[in-house]
């Protein structure tokens, strides 16, 4: 029995945490490395040790390769399912690969690919294979731990962590997380301003641990919202009891920030449990990042009544809401237009991204400004296009319409609650508005209609004629107009993949080539 191994191995499984297998490994490799400098020559070498007993056994191998044929380059499956790149007529004395030929004179069902080993005098576990080992066992323990510490990590991404500064650079802060474990600060994920000294102590988020030379590494953030939000889920009980939901969060790190709350308990009220006893939990969070001032407001699913809220302290006069554009026009009084958008735009910018949608801030002046020459434009389109007189167009305006789609295929229940608004009146109204509708299709698929493809593009092998009038109508007439396409143009205009594309733009160029070979 090879005690020596066997307290090797448990000593530095002990004293770094890795399991033995991995120590055990180490110390064959280390073997391997020393038999192969005795021997003097490269040779492949395999060490088995004995995991119970701690002793071990050396074996010289080498790997089959078909027989030599001179030039021939083959691929030689190897145990596992990976194949490698042989030249077959490359020599190597014999030191570490055999021809199937001779493989099979020593084994009779030798296969290429496989190894054919052999017993071979064992070095000792004794100073010089201690000292070769150490290189070895260091490396895989390190490679152990940093696998062992990405795995211990992983599970609390998204969460908060607590470390000492250990370094700070320029680009750069360094945390001590403990237990063998550091994290990484960048100085865009920091504070602006923010003083940071070693042994100070800072939370963070924990947002990525990413691959890196040295093994796995913890990045940390003070800037990212979810750190306010992890904040408040540590300073407000509810929160963690999943009786108030933060529905969103934004950020201007250092400076402002904003968070919407909900309750899932009608007895509680989530604005003011987040604040606290005059301020105490808000005023913990705020602490933490270098006194940010955080604005807490109460979520709304009504789209409009949470860009009211978010805007707070500003009041709102009106608002007008355009879900096409994701766009809300926010009409305020004068003097609370500067508080409103807030400094630099801090306000308004906090705002639409909490809630997601535009904010366009305007004074009430500019509000009905807007509004009228809104109301004028869609007024002037009924002048023309239903030819109804100023007082309809005015009222249809007045009630909404923006449209001769809506007026034409709104309900007739709609129109005819309109005051003055009768049967006859309203059926002229959604006759007229169809019939430019019908007109204005019928121009712009005349439009269409008018670019016809060339009969070289109609002609051109592999070109479907449906997709020759869909080239057309996007101004690609001619083959030399497809000539001069690129595969992505083609896929912007749809309807084909690229290698369909290719082929097209390539037998489209022919001519090209052609002339070129007679120029030659």
């Amino acid at each position: 029995m090879n005690k020596e191994i066997l307290l090797v191995v448990e000593a530095v499984s002990n004293e770094k945490g890795v399991p033995n297998d991995v120590i055990f490994s180490a110390v064959e490799s280390a073997l391997e490395m020393a038999t192969k400098k005795l021997a003097g020559e490269e040779i492949d070498v395999r060490v088995s040790i004995d995991r119970k007993t701690g002793d071990y056994e050396t074996f010289r191998r080498w790997r089959v390769i078909p027989d030599p044929v001179a030039g021939a380059v083959v691929s030689v499956p190897l145990p596992g399912g990976e194949t490698v790149e042989e030249d077959e007529d490359a020599e190597d004395g014999g030191r570490t690969r055999l021809a199937l030929s001779v493989a099979r004179e020593r084994k009779p069902d030798a296969q290429v690919g496989e190894y054919i080993e052999e017993p071979m005098a064992s070095v000792e576990f004794g100073r010089i294979a201690a000292q070769k080992a150490r290189q070895v066992i260091v490396q895989k323990v390190m490679e152990a731990e940093r696998a062992q510490l990405a795995h211990t990590w992983r599970d609390r991404i998204g969460t908060l962590v607590s470390g000492v500064v250990r370094k700070v650079t320029r680009e750069f802060v360094i945390l001590d997380l403990g237990n063998n474990a550091e994290a990484l600060l960048m100085r865009t994920e920091m504070i602006p301003h923010e003083a940071v000294r070693v042994n100070d102590r800072l939370r963070a988020l924990l947002y990525d641990i990413s691959p890196d030379t040295r093994g796995p590494q913890l990045q940390v953030s003070r800037t990212r919202p979810e750190m306010l939000i992890e904040l408040f889920r540590i300073e407000v009980p509810e929160i963690s009891e999943e009786l108030i939901d933060i529905r969103a969060a934004a950020r201007d790190p250092g400076s402002r920030a904003k968070i919407a709350v909900k309750t899932n308990d009608g007895r509680i009220d989530p604005v003011g449990a987040c604040v606290g006893m005059r301020g105490a939990r808000v005023q913990a969070v705020s602490g933490e990042l270098a006194g940010e001032r955080v604005d807490i407001i109460l979520w709304s699913d009504s789209p409009a009544q949470l860009v009211i809220n978010a805007l707070s302290p500003a009041e709102v006069a009106s608002i007008v809401v355009d879900e096409d554009s994701h766009t809300m026009d926010v009409a305020v009084r004068e003097d609370q237009q500067s508080q409103a958008i807030g400094r630099n735009g801090q306000n308004v910018r906090l705002a639409s991204e909490l809630t997601g949608w535009r904010i366009n801030i305007m004074t009430e002046g500019e509000a009905e400004q807007k509004s009228a020459a809104e109301v004028e434009t869609v007024q002037q389109l009924f002048l023309e296009k239903l030819g109804v007189d100023d007082e309809i167009a005015s009222i249809l305006a007045g009630e909404g319409f923006t449209s001769l789609e809506e007026i034409a295929y709104v309900p007739r229940e709609e129109l005819l609650e309109i005051d003055g608004f009768d049967d006859e009146l309203v059926n002229a109204l959604r006759e007229r508005a169809k019939a430019v509708l019908l007109t204005r299709a019928i121009a712009e698929e005349q439009v269409l209609e008018q670019k016809e493809p060339a009969e070289d593009l109609l002609g051109l092998p592999g070109m479907e004629r449906h997709f020759a009038y869909v080239l057309a109508s996007h101004g690609v007439l001619t083959q030399e107009d497809l000539a001069e396409q690129s595969v992505d143009d083609l896929l912007d205009i749809g309807g084909i993949d690229s290698e369909t594309a290719a082929k097209l733009i390539m037998t489209a160029r022919k001519p090209w080539f052609d002339e070129k070979s007679k120029e030659s």
